[in-house]
């Protein structure tokens, strides 16, 4: 479980759905950021602090693969889970090969998004023990 010094952040442009992630993560005791797009989330002070990343592929303006392409060029170490609606197996290879937590197809199951989240986390703390 999170605590609150541990913020997720969502990316995601189907607003029910961000505030329905939003939601969940907080249920569980992750402090949220959601963000509409990626240009917004890489204004925002979280870019820098988050524990973790929830991230659409699919997003007007920056998708979601290039915001990762994005943050591993800026040496983020933030980990990523994926999230589409559009699921096939190019775009899977390619997220895959750029580095994530897990990749999920919408609708997905709760359990499952919190267990990589929780998989975030424990990479984070590992890190951070280094």
């Amino acid at each position: 479980m999170g605590t609150t010094l541990d913020v997720v952040a969502i990316v995601e442009d189907d607003a029910a759905m961000r505030k329905s992630i939003e939601r969940l993560l907080q249920l569980y005791g992750y402090a949220t950021a959601a963000f509409a797009s990626a240009e917004e989330f890489l204004l925002s002070a979280v870019v820098g602090s988050a524990v973790g990343l929830v991230l659409d592929i699919h997003l007007g303006g920056m998708s979601g693969i290039d915001l990762r392409r994005h943050l591993l060029a800026a040496r983020s170490s933030i980990p990523v889970v994926f999230i589409t609606a559009d699921d096939n197996e190019a775009m899977r290879a390619e997220a895959l090969a750029i580095g994530c937590i897990d990749y999920l197809q919408k609708p997905f199951e709760a359990s499952r998004l919190i267990q990589a989240v929780e998989q975030s986390m424990q990479l984070m703390t590992t890190r951070r023990a280094l």
